[in-house]
């Protein structure tokens, strides 16, 4: 039920967001200026970023408070698992941007991690000195190949985004995320649904607990709290789509879409 209900969502909003059109009546996702983010939809997505911040005052931070006070080596090696995972959605997208070296690099980094890493819990890829791993997705190779952010949006739960991101994922659920495939798409005997929700709600506490005090200070500090998630999410998000290292102070840098993917 629960994936029915996000399909659902995302789907809907994918359709909305590609038929959107702007006054001029341009499309808002285009592919003349890949760097233009609109704001469309101000008031629901205020009112989207007011459920998450309620939803992580009643969850995530509570969650996060504990998370915290883990032995270093647990909380590292949890980020090491959910990091790991990522690599299923990084590699497709590696080709897909005609990185074929860093796709191979990645998949011997995945190999290694999830057998003598047991699982991913260990980084023994980055002790035998694998590059350092840069996340990709399918809305980071749509950006590469000229396509536009159109409208940022605030999802629920799933939190900032933009039209060509919340469209990019849709293509988890049809078979571009190798890690629902095996948990959730298909009955593979050795995983189940649980194990695909529980990996995503947990990568949510540990992004939480990673930054915690970063978004506590943010918060307090600034005078709209929503204007600023979405300058540093947009901020990082571009830093991303270019792979620049440098990173914004306030923020871990293990990034915003960590959460979404």
């Amino acid at each position: 039920m629960f994936k029915k209900i996000v399909l659902v969502i995302i789907t809907t909003l994918a359709l909305t967001i590609n038929l959107y059109a702007s006054s001029d009546g341009e499309l808002l996702i285009k592919k003349n200026n890949p760097t233009e983010v609109k704001e469309c939809w101000e008031g629901f997505n205020r009112a989207s970023f007011a459920l998450n911040q309620g939803l992580d005052k009643i969850i995530f931070k509570p969650a996060a408070s504990v998370y915290r006070i883990l032995p270093t080596p647990v909380k590292s090696g949890v980020g090491n698992s959910l990091e790991n995972l990522t690599s299923l959605v990084t590699i497709p997208n590696n080709i897909l941007q005609g990185d074929f070296l860093e796709a191979g690099v990645n998949t011997g980094r995945f190999l290694i991690n999830s057998t003598v890493g047991i699982l991913g819990f260990i980084d023994v890829a980055s002790y035998l000195g694998f590059s350092e791993y840069q996340k990709e997705d399918y809305g980071q190779s749509l950006a590469v190949h000229g396509l536009g952010p159109g409208c940022y949006i605030v999802l629920p739960v799933l939190g900032p985004s933009t039209a060509r991101d919340t469209m990019a994922s849709v293509t988890n659920f049809v078979g571009g995320d190798a890690w629902y495939n095996v948990t959730v798409k298909n009955d593979t005997h050795y995983f189940r649904d649980f194990d695909y929700y529980a990996s995503k709600v947990t990568a949510g506490v540990d992004f939480r607990g990673k930054n915690y005090d970063s978004i506590e200070n943010l918060e307090k500090n600034s005078i709209d709290f929503y204007a600023s998630v979405k300058s540093l999410y947009l901020q990082d998000r571009q830093q991303k789509i270019l792979n620049v290292t440098s990173i914004v102070e306030t923020q871990d840098d293990s990034g915003w879409e960590e959460i979404e993917n």
